[in-house]
């Protein structure tokens, strides 16, 4: 498997000094957080596009996805949410990115038919355009749909090569879900691992990989013993936990942790 971190970890830090992290602590790929206070945006013009793919090119890191904010199940019209994704899609196609993803987003004003039914039609709409790109839009495991038994539940209407899942190991676990049950569910659909680690179901402040309560080893081993060959991504949420500790000094020693887990489910 391939290792990367998504700059929540790091917000707002130039991308050359994310490329440093990366190359210096052996990350093979970033998961840009996509938001206009990030160096990385929608906004960016053609030229502006080419020097970002030029950086990770020259630094040797892959760009492994762009994470939006996107909220595909959302009350609403279903346009904004559409051009929306389009957006992203582009982006990605620009900077050599194959994964955008998206949040559910429903509201509490729906029923659960409702919500899945939302965000199928307007996944479906926009995979038409991500597959012309080559890019594949993923559904978190997040909020509204936060185990992989909800999420399935619209990945199976949409029905779509080009629409998959993003594994959130911390939510599929506050959902009450196994490790075993979420890739069970998502194994047709799956893009990549987001892992992280906390301090419990009630505070939720990120900490070093191993430091908190996530069954880390055992979403691993799950992976490893069904063959899954894809990425494992650090979303560390230091953007909403000012107090938690930087990402930078634990990026080495989380390296280390995640290699050390898929050298002893090997």
């Amino acid at each position: 498997m391939k290792l990367a971190f998504s700059t929540l970890g790091v917000p707002g830090l130039p991308l050359a000094d994310v490329l440093r992290l990366a190359s210096t602590h052996g990350y093979h790929g970033v998961e840009l957080r996509i938001h206009p206070e990030e160096p990385v945006h929608p906004g960016l013009g053609p030229e502006q596009r080419a020097d970002v793919a030029a950086q990770f090119a020259a630094a040797g890191v892959e760009v492994l996805g762009l994470a939006g904010y996107t909220r595909v199940a959302a009350p609403g019209e279903d346009e904004p949410v559409i051009e929306e994704m389009r957006g992203l899609l582009g982006l990605a196609r620009d900077l050599g990115a194959p994964f955008v993803r998206v949040l559910p987003g429903g509201s509490g004003e729906q029923s659960a038919a409702e919500a899945d039914a939302v965000a199928a039609r307007r996944l479906g709409t926009a995979a038409e355009y991500a597959a012309d790109l080559g890019v594949r839009i993923l559904l978190e495991t997040h909020d509204s749909h936060r185990t992989g038994a909800d999420a399935m539940r619209v990945l199976g209407l949409v029905g779509h090569r080009h629409v998959g899942a993003l594994w959130d190991v911390m939510h599929t676990w506050l959902g009450g879900e196994q490790p075993q049950e979420t890739f069970a569910a998502l194994s047709p659909y799956l893009g990549y691992v987001q892992v992280k680690d906390i301090v419990s179901a009630e505070d939720t402040t990120p900490l070093a990989l191993g430091a908190g309560v996530l069954p880390l080893a055992e979403c691993v081993e799950v992976l490893s013993r069904h063959g899954w060959d894809g990425w494992l991504c650090w979303e560390y949420e230091k953007r909403w936990y000012e107090a938690a500790e930087p990402l930078e000094v634990l990026l080495g020693a989380g390296r280390e942790h995640l290699t050390r887990m898929l050298s002893e489910s090997a």
